[in-house]
């Protein structure tokens, strides 16, 4: 069996190593979605830092798509440029960069507007309204423009957010999906806006060009998504043209109890069925044992890579300790709570700390 530290090919894209940074908010873009100098830093010393795919932070395809305040955007050709800066500073590296692209549905917030969503939901509090046939179908059409302008940018692949309730969950998950027209009503119904976002995608960008998705495999909530309609859709979703598939969560996913002394695949039942990706990886000991025993392809991790970047860089140097990163959830806490850009909100807690123990200069007497 291949090991974490071999090179893996996806579509036509060579991948130095088997370790993947997944998609992770990071909230340094400007206020229009533009990428900033902070950003390119950041990726920077993640190109450095010994992943071999690196995945951006989710980037909005359309305006009413956009999710939080901070995130990239790639709904216009004006976006192009600045995107370009991210790939060249991946590059930096050995590592190849993907553009995650998403359209957050009822989990948009559009400004004043209603979020766009599938299926009108009276328990849900925030304004939305149920999106027209034509506006599917717009919608789809920004999904392809926005594939097209990662590759005008130079990203090596795009991967699509279809988990943890955005709009491609969204059309999928019996939660969210009520529609009785050809985009819902049924298991083929509801599985069609995934389809559609890869076919036109893949006519888009070519043949040959790499297309991923992050997806949410199962529902973690009484009459969500099954496993077994989620695993047909994955091997229809390969049929239809994607080259990888990471797998997370469905919509309004759990949160896995964290336990620092006990690590674990957190997907990893899911996984070996789908057998592509992983998340919730903390040691070098974890990746072997899921290449050795064919449960995945490659290994995805988040949390690690915020608290040091260049965690891989040092496995590969042969100190193998597992990450410094304790699960702590303070980095997610502290963007709940506005805090931008991303940190690791153990690192922040100490160096406030040692500001506080080492009390405010005094003049010399």
């Amino acid at each position: 069996m291949p090991g974490p530290f071999q090179p893996i090919s996806i579509g036509r894209l060579r991948v130095a190593n088997r370790f993947m940074r997944s998609a992770t908010f990071d909230g340094t873009a400007d206020d229009a979605g533009g990428v900033t100098d902070a950003s390119v830093a950041l990726y920077r010393a993640l190109g450095l830092g010994g992943a071999g795919l690196i995945v951006t932070g989710f980037a909005f395809i359309s305006g009413p798509g956009q999710v939080l305040r901070g995130q990239y955007g790639v709904h216009t050709d004006g976006m192009i440029p600045g995107l370009s800066r991210l790939v060249q500073a991946a590059h930096r590296g050995e590592a190849k960069i993907a553009l995650q692209i998403v359209h957050g549905g009822i989990k948009s917030r559009p400004g004043g507007a209603a979020a766009l969503a599938v299926s009108g939901m009276p328990d849900v509090a925030a304004r939305h309204r149920e999106m027209s046939a034509a506006k599917v179908e717009a919608i789809l059409d920004d999904f392809a423009a926005a594939a097209g302008r990662a590759r005008e940018a130079g990203f090596d692949g795009v991967q699509f957010h279809g988990a943890h309730g955005y709009l491609m969950n969204q059309f999928l998950s019996p939660l969210y999906n009520f529609r009785s027209d050809e985009w819902g009503g049924s298991a083929a119904g509801r599985q069609r806006f995934y389809l559609e976002v890869i076919r036109r995608a893949r006519r888009a960008v070519g043949p040959d060009y790499p297309l991923m998705v992050k997806f949410g495999v199962q529902d973690d909530l009484a009459a969500g998504l099954t496993l077994g309609e989620g695993l047909e859709l994955a091997g229809t979703m390969v049929t239809a043209g994607i080259d990888a598939i990471e797998v997370s969560s469905g919509a309004d996913g759990i949160r896995l109890k964290k336990n620092p002394d006990h690590e674990r695949a957190n997907y990893r039942p899911r996984m070996a069925a789908v057998k592509r990706a992983v998340s919730g990886i903390r040691s070098l000991e974890m990746a072997r044992s899921l290449m050795e025993s064919g449960d995945a392809d490659m290994v995805s991790m988040c949390r690690s890579f915020i608290r040091e970047s260049g965690v891989v860089a040092r496995w590969q140097t042969g100190d193998a300790a597992r990450s410094p990163c304790i699960d702590c959830d303070k980095c997610t806490q502290g963007i709940a709570r506005g805090v931008l850009p991303l940190e690791c909100g153990e690192e922040r807690r100490l160096r406030e700390a040692a500001e506080v123990a080492s009390g405010p200069l005094r003049p010399k007497e």
